[in-house]
This record gives C-alpha cells, structure tokens and sequence, in this order.
C-alpha cells in the first residue's frame, strides 16, 4: 500500500502521488491510446487512485480515454476533471467561461466521455474574471446536491478568490503549478490554502519534465510538443535553467536516486496537505515516479536544494503572455 494524503481537512483520502493524463492526449508529442490506457492500469495496480484530466485536453478525448481506462475499475478511481477552459472542434481557444448554464453543460458533457455518474473532484479550470466567483462555486455546489459531483476545486485562483469561493462552499483542493523551479505559490497561495483548510495539488511537478534531465536542447522534443514554444525552453532561458538542472543532477547522483525523484520528493517534503500529480504516458516513468515516495531528504538537503533553485531561479515566465493574463485571478 503506498502513502495517502488527505484532500483538505476534512476531506478524502488519495495516493499521495496522483496522475497526471494530460500528455496522453495533446501537448507533449504524439501518444499511444493502448500505451496511455496501460499506464493508467499500471498506476491503478500500483495504489495510484488519484487521476487527473479535464475537459479541454484534447478537446474532450482525453477523458474519453480516460473513461475507456477506468471502465469496470470505478471503485479503485478518485476521479478529477476540470471545466472552464473552452475550445472549439477545431481546437481553437475560445477563452474562459464561469456562467452557471455552462458550468452544468460542461459537467454532463464530461460525465458522458468519462462514462461515470458522479465525477470525484471537479476544478474550475481557471477563473473567469467576467464572471462573479460565486456565481460559479454556487452552480457548481448545485452539482454536489445533485450527487453528480462529490468536491469542488479550483486551479490557478489567488488568494482572495479562493477566500470568496469557500465561504459559498467548501473547497476541497486547488490546483497550482508547484515544483522547484515555480515556487510562486509559497508566498501567498499556500498559506492560504493551509489557513482554510483546502489541499495544494501541484502541477507539473517536473517542471513539465525540464526537471528530469532527459533533455539537453529544444530539439530533444518531438515538432507537435509545444515546450518547443515555451519561454523557459527558449534560447538563453533554456541556458540558465539547463545549468541549474545539472546541479540537481548532481545531488541526484549524490543521493542515488534519479532527478526526477529528487524533484518530487522535494515537492512531498513540502508538507502531507501536498498532492503531486506528475504526468506520464509511460510505465517505466510512472515507475520511476513512485521511487519517490521512498526517498526522504533530510534539513541539510533541503537546505542544499533551495541554495540552487531558490523561489525565482528559474528563467522565463511559467506561460506565455496570454496564458499568464489567466493565472492568479
């Protein structure tokens, strides 16, 4: 039986490392449906119950996938999705709707591709700023007394957001891009989270892989993998957190471990209120990925930790423009 963390102060139990499907579907290159389905078993076999998707990856396939994967194995499933980011057929991005009508139109859209009836987690993906929070949280506790949602989260909201959205209803988790090289949260976000109660899943937890130390340069990602556009895999950018990777792969070596492992313990190390869901489409990285729970860091390695990749280091903005004007609302 692997670790369990509990999702906010009263809520559920999960693995305390969760999945991460996005990559199976759109984004990180090309994948393999029987691959991505089988790695998701994998994790099931493995204690790993805490799935994440959301309706935009892929325009809804990959939580059609997700549905196949899980088909007769609903009871082993803490089942998250997210709504609020909206694209076209064409996968074109439309911007970001919380009106209440489209909140219950995305969820039973969602319901039908995952083929559940009740969805465990449900995110607002990002928040609409036309829109008032309560107004959304409000439709989305309607889901809850309808039994076709069990808890309630939100993604990249700031702290006054996710003040006005708990008092409507409790908020069981929110979910953030947290690793060590976007450590952003730490200053306001957690410790309002921890003030109210509500779990912190990280995102990206690798640093959308940078932190493995699998890649050199961006021609090391396939030409459909958009961290070819991202600004922290840019030109000087990609130096300076390139050379930072190297010391943790150095530590890594130290410790005997891979960087990947050392990243994500890292993130564990954070606090037991912290759920990491890395993303994978791949057995042996999966794997690779629970080696983690094993290892502990001691002071002087957490220590030696934030001496390289301190709140800040890494170079570049987490997002292009566009999508940084969507965070932190």
């Amino acid at each position: 039986m692997i670790e369990r963390r509990r999702l906010g102060r009263d809520g559920p139990e999960v693995s305390a490392i969760g999945l991460g499907c996005m990559g199976m579907s759109e984004f990180y290159g090309s994948g393999d449906e029987a691959e991505s389905i089988a790695t998701i078993r994998h994790a099931l076999d493995a204690g790993i119950d805490f799935l994440d998707t959301a309706d935009m990856y892929g325009v809804g396939r990959n939580e059609t996938l997700v549905g196949k994967a899980i088909s007769g194995r609903r009871g082993e499933v803490f089942l998250a999705t997210k709504f609020g980011n909206v694209r076209g057929e064409d996968g074109s991005f439309r911007g970001v709707c919380g009106r209440p009508d489209y909140v219950r139109s995305a969820c039973e859209a969602s319901l039908q591709r995952l083929g559940v009836e009740t969805i465990d987690l449900y995110y607002q993906h990002r928040v609409d700023p036309d829109v008032p929070i309560e107004d959304t949280v409000g439709a989305m506790a309607e889901l809850v007394g309808e039994g076709k949602v069990r808890f309630l989260g939100l993604s990249e909201a700031a702290p006054a957001t996710i003040r006005r959205a708990h008092a409507v209803h409790p908020i069981a988790a929110l979910q953030t891009e947290y690793s060590l090289w976007s450590r952003d949260p730490e200053a306001e976000v957690l410790p309002t989270v921890r003030e109210l109660g509500i779990a912190f899943v990280a995102y990206s937890p690798l640093g959308r892989g940078f932190l493995t130390g699998r890649f050199r340069s961006a021609a090391d990602f396939p030409e459909d993998d958009y961290r070819r556009f991202h600004p922290r895999f840019q030109g000087a950018n990609f130096d300076r957190n390139i050379a930072l990777v190297g010391e943790i792969e150095t530590m890594a070596q130290d410790k005997g471990c891979t960087p990947a492992q050392l990243a994500l313990a890292w993130v564990l190390a954070q606090g037991e209120d912290i759920v990491p869901i890395p993303g994978t489409k791949r057995i042996r990285f999966l794997d690779e990925n629970l080696g983690a729970l094993s290892l502990r860091l001691s002071a002087d390695e957490l220590a030696r930790i934030d001496r390289i990749l301190p709140p800040g280091a890494a170079a570049g903005p987490r997002y292009h423009e566009a999508g940084m004007a969507t965070i932190n609302l």
